[in-house]
């Protein structure tokens, strides 16, 4: 007895076509059981351990941010300070080299200055040891010793002029030889000088004073050893020269 042949059957395609909708039904409620899973584990709430996580989190976060500022503040403001720093020490190089220029300046200045102040002593030194130009070791006359001079050449410049008033005098009454001899005395000795300029200054005191032996006068007398009174009286002022000078 034969039977007829079935090519589906034999290449299984008639079971496969049976199978697929079988398996698509399995993977459609596999889907739906994920869906299912998914809703669920949305929907259930969060605990509260994750919120302080959360929460802890953030706030480190937010510190972190803050301290991000705080350190960037930081940087600015020491590169400011460091820029300040080299400023400064450029400043203080700067006085330092004015410092040593001034004290190199100043130590020239006191060799200068000691140097200059030797040279004056050496001059005063020299000047002291000078011999004056008319010295009293030539004077006209001796004289005593117990009587010194009140000013270099004082008694030569007092005998000059009681010469040269006598010789004066001996021209007037005809005394030619003793005109004669004195004018030779004159004129082989000159005066020291310093005579006629004392009284001069001393006539330019009393002329500026009104010729009146004032306060300022007697100052000035008692300053250069002169008297101005007799006794208890007090001098005029030509009687204070022709008693001095």
């Amino acid at each position: 007895m034969s039977s007829a042949f079935d090519m589906n059957e034999f290449l299984g395609t008639g079971k496969r076509e049976e199978r697929e909708p079988a398996e698509n039904a399995a993977a459609e409620e596999n889907q739906s059981s994920v869906e299912i899973e998914t809703e669920e584990q949305d929907s259930i709430p969060a605990s509260p351990e994750l919120d302080i996580q959360k929460a802890v989190v953030e706030s480190l976060a937010a510190d972190k941010a803050s301290l991000d500022l705080e350190m960037e503040s930081l940087r600015r403001d020491l590169a400011a300070r460091k820029e300040e720093i080299e400023k400064l020490s450029s400043q203080v190089a700067a006085l330092q080299a004015e410092k040593d220029r001034l004290s190199a300046e100043g130590d020239k200045l006191r060799k200068e200055g000691e140097s200059l102040r030797a040279e004056l002593n050496r001059a005063l030194d020299a000047k002291d040891n000078e011999q004056p130009r008319n010295p009293n070791a030539l004077a006209l006359l001796d004289r005593e010793v117990e009587l010194p001079d009140r000013f270099p050449g004082e008694t030569r410049d007092h005998v000059l002029e009681v010469v040269r008033e006598a010789r004066d005098a001996a021209e007037k009454d005809g005394r030619v030889r003793r005109a004669q001899i004195l004018e030779s005395v004159l004129v082989a000795n000159e005066p020291c000088g310093e005579l006629s300029k004392r009284r001069a200054e001393m006539e330019k005191l009393f002329s500026e004073n009104g010729n009146i032996v004032s306060g300022p006068v007697i100052e000035e007398l008692k300053r250069l050893g002169i008297p101005h009174k007799a006794g208890e009286q007090y001098l005029m002022p030509a009687e204070i020269l022709k008693r001095t000078y």
